[in-house]
């Protein structure tokens, strides 16, 4: 058996990792590489293996560095299944098309530039119709319900914690080769306990190999307690200066988590009415898929499903559909809360108002999550007094808060938890969806505490035998 890392090695986007055993190319998880738009059209471009000759993808979670670069993947000749949880099937649903649409737009954007320098134009890598293809090629497997999807090879998903349908990957291996049978873990992303929505990560015994991400190595939360007090400070403060919060959030799960806390936090009394706009059709029809698998969020959730109509919204709270109502927003007077993705701030409605409103100082703009390197949310983030937004530099006068409680991805000290609970003996613990200084500092701990494995940081088109 060999497995090569060809994502997510040395940096948190574009997940992809394929294993050859008997003769079989399985692929975990086909997402694409998020960064500066030159750069990640290059590396979604290309990839290193022939698309053709993969006979299988599982995939973790419906997350687009997970999943995006699916459609271009059958678009270049993979015919075989997909398999993902009935929730993953889903959100791809919808998320693949959007992404599709967005991938389209970023062409068209580099094309205009190209042309001005008299470069040759670029080709999308795929469309619209390809990413609506690719839905057919879905196979729908629960968790707990094991299934052989290759010779030798068996599935079972088990729930990850991260967002709606997430899955660790477990395989259970039988290689033909060499006579050995061993269990092989990818953790996908894992997720906080404790989460308001979701169920905690859970455990998995006698695994021999894991690959584990490490997108919060060396880093700590804030406490849930803690994040909900700084919500409500902040939404007084843009009350009182009459501005606007302008809050970068990903479609499907985090938008769905902050109008659970913004409508518990509201019912509590711990800040007055105030607008609220989620202006993003994906996280719109997201929040309808939620409510679609409503039996797999926590019994609180449910229990406010049925019993206090809908524990994603709440008085004052408006669902922005149409571009038109889009626009209007940047006329808006007085105070109010904006939720538009992408979660990075490298597309979608999000950027117009950012654009809009990043030279103000009466606004604040607050990040709830994971940006990668280069991202213009990375950058603000990052404390950067000039940006580029679709092409025009502007300087950063609002205020920029952050707020990784938020995050679907566990912290360094919930990641080493997740670690301790899986039993057997991993052998192999391969650190993989990280920047160097997360994984370097995961690995440190990691080392610590497990002598009787070897574990090491993946490198980008690096092939090891198990």
């Amino acid at each position: 058996m060999k497995l090569t890392f060809c994502g997510a090695a040395g940096t948190t986007t574009g997940s992809k990792h394929l294993i050859t055993v008997n003769g079989q190319r399985i692929l975990l998880d086909c997402g694409l590489y998020q960064g500066r738009r030159s750069e990640a059209f290059e590396r979604n471009r290309d990839f290193p293996f022939d698309p053709a000759k993969i006979d299988v993808v599982v995939l973790s979670h419906a997350h687009i560095d997970h999943s995006g670069n699916l459609p271009h993947l059958c678009r270049r000749g993979f015919t075989g299944n997909i398999f993902a949880t009935p929730a993953t099937r889903d959100l791809c649903s919808i998320m693949l098309p959007d992404a599709a649409h967005i991938h389209e737009s970023d062409i068209n954007w580099l094309n205009r530039h190209r042309k001005n320098d008299n470069l040759p134009l670029l080709e999308a890598s795929y469309t619209m119709a390809d990413a609506e293809n690719c839905m057919r090629q879905f196979v729908s497997v629960s968790y707990h319900r094991p299934m052989f999807i290759a010779d030798g090879v068996q599935l079972t998903f088990i729930d990850a914690g991260h967002v709606l349908g997430s899955a660790q990957v477990v395989l259970d291996i039988n290689d033909r080769e060499t006579g050995k049978k061993s269990r092989l873990l990818f953790s996908g992303d894992i997720g906080r306990p404790n989460n308001d929505l979701l169920a905690d990560p859970e455990p998995c015994e006698n695994v021999d190999h894991v690959i584990m991400e490490s997108t919060y190595g060396g880093r700590h939360h804030e406490l849930a307690t803690d994040s909900n007090e700084h919500i409500c400070r902040i939404i007084r403060r843009i009350l009182q200066q009459k501005g606007k919060l302008i809050i970068p959030s990903f479609a499907v799960e985090r938008t769905q988590q902050l109008l659970y806390t913004l409508d518990q936090l509201r019912h509590e009394g711990c800040f007055p009415l105030i607008p609220t706009f989620v202006d993003s059709p994906l996280a719109v029809k997201a929040t309808e898929i939620f409510r679609l698998h409503v039996d797999e969020l926590k019994p609180n959730v449910r229990e406010a499903a049925f019993m206090r109509n809908d524990p994603f919204g709440f008085e004052g709270l408006q669902l922005v559909r149409d571009v038109n109502e889009s626009k209007n927003l940047n006329r808006l007077k007085g105070a109010a809360v904006i939720i538009s993705a992408s979660g990075m701030a490298e597309s979608g409605r999000i950027l117009h108002h950012l654009r809009n409103n990043v030279g103000n100082e009466q606004n604040i703009i607050l990040f709830v999550g994971y940006c990668a390197q280069n991202t213009l949310g990375w950058k603000l983030r990052e404390g950067q007094k000039r940006v580029n937004i679709l092409g025009d530099e502007f300087e950063v006068h609002a205020e920029i808060e952050i707020l990784d409680s938020f995050s679907g991805h566990a912290d360094h000290d919930e990641l080493l938890g997740w670690f301790d609970r899986v039993q057997g003996p991993k052998k192999n613990v391969f650190l993989v969806h990280g920047e160097p200084e997360r994984s370097a500092a995961l690995k440190t701990a990691l080392d610590a505490k497990h002598t009787e494995g070897k574990v090491q940081i993946a490198v980008m088109n690096q092939a090891v035998e198990l």
